[in-house]
């Protein structure tokens, strides 16, 4: 496996899934909304439970194989200042142009017309973690806790 080969799969990926309003596929558990992407010998799944409040995971396979993965929680701190759907079309335009610049970790920041994203993360893609949030008003309204890495059997 080359590293930068997984690296700019998975920034695929991401920007074809959630972002992108993807390939929606079977749900793996009773009441996930999952989501898919392929090319070639990279496959990459996007699980998670919940609307509002929601918990998932993110795989990648490179033949079968799982090679990649990340959990997070996402969650509305303030619903009187953002609701749900503000908060996602917030986090599909941010997210669009943060894989825009080909990558997913790091500082990011980005202004819409329902508040400020802010992405920090630690570590690269073999092992990271990482936190978004979303600012209403100078106050945070939304975040999502992040972290995963390389899976090695």
């Amino acid at each position: 496996m080359r590293d930068i080969d997984l690296e700019h799969f998975i920034v695929a990926a991401k920007a074809a899934s959630y972002v992108g309003d993807g390939q929606k596929a079977m749900a793996s558990r009773p009441g996930s909304h999952d989501l898919t992407f392929a090319d070639g010998i990279w496959l990459y799944r996007d699980s998670y439970l919940g609307g509002r409040n929601f918990l998932g995971q993110e795989v990648v396979w490179q033949r079968g194989v799982p090679v990649w993965a990340m959990n997070y929680y996402g969650y509305i701190i303030n619903p009187a200042l953002i609701d749900a759907a503000r908060a996602g079309e917030t986090i599909k335009a941010a997210l669009a142009a943060l894989y825009a610049e080909g990558r997913f970790l790091g500082g990011f920041e980005w202004r819409g017309p329902h508040g400020i994203y802010r992405d920090r993360s630690e570590g690269a893609f073999e092992h990271f973690q990482g936190r978004e949030a979303i600012e209403v008003d100078g106050a945070e309204a939304y975040a999502l806790e992040y972290h995963g890495g390389l899976v090695v059997s």
